[in-house]
């Protein structure tokens, strides 16, 4: 079962990359809720955090709902800005619309609509949208505190980050930020913790979502799926 953990990103760095610092969000068609109940929102979390790894980008925040995520990562060193960053998303969508729609018996229904990033240059900008990423949930009315929410990076940040580094970030106001957000996420409730299945059923999930997954360069996907 250890190739199905959590493949958690390095301790954050909280400096901005030459290579490119972004801050990225992708939405579902039509803001439908397909990643609504707890097993589907760690896939996907898992699936983000594999892609992003496999890809050779560095996390610093991230935030998985039931139709959207946000990530504050670093692209790839050597590499020319996001160049890399449809192909990776291809193929985080590719899958993860594979998968939901065989759960739901709805072959060939279009999941995934567009995403959207944005190259961060000025430290404080940054500062603040990672915070803003890490206090998601708080936003959007789903926990009271941020680090309660299993599909952040609010609870991995506090762990690897220095207390004074947390008190620091969780400064910055976000209130003002331009985020494009409007999507009003729910979790359904009535299924397993799933803090408990990680040697169960979110483990046999997980295996069967990511067994056929290769992500290299080898393929060209697409990023959208026609509708």
């Amino acid at each position: 079962m250890e190739r199905f953990r959590t493949p958690w990103p390095h301790a954050p760095t909280h400096q901005l990359s030459q290579s490119g610092t972004y801050f990225v969000t992708a939405g579902t068609y039509q803001k439908v809720h397909h990643f609504r109940r707890p097993e589907r929102l760690s896939v996907l979390q898992r699936g983000l955090l594999k892609v992003t790894q496999d890809f050779g980008w560095h996390l610093e925040a991230w935030a998985v709902f039931s139709n959207h995520y946000h990530f504050v990562g670093h692209s790839p060193a050597g590499v020319a800005g996001a160049s890399s960053l449809s192909q990776m998303l291809g193929v985080l969508h590719v899958k993860t619309a594979g998968w939901v729609n065989r759960l739901d018996r709805a072959p060939g229904r279009q999941v995934w609509h567009n995403f959207w990033e944005t190259r961060l240059t000025y430290q404080k900008s940054y500062l603040a949208r990672l915070n803003y990423v890490h206090q998601n949930p708080v936003k959007h009315g789903l926990v009271p505190v941020a680090n309660q929410y299993p599909w952040c990076s609010a609870a991995w940040f506090e762990r690897t980050a220095s207390p004074a580094m947390v008190k620091s970030i969780y400064r910055f106001q976000v209130d003002r930020l331009g985020v494009l957000d409007e999507f009003d996420p729910v979790v359904e409730s009535g299924e397993a913790n799933p803090k408990r299945q990680s040697t169960g059923a979110l483990h046999d999930a997980t295996a069967r979502f990511w067994s056929a997954t290769r992500t290299t360069t080898r393929t060209k996907r697409r990023l959208f799926t026609r509708p």
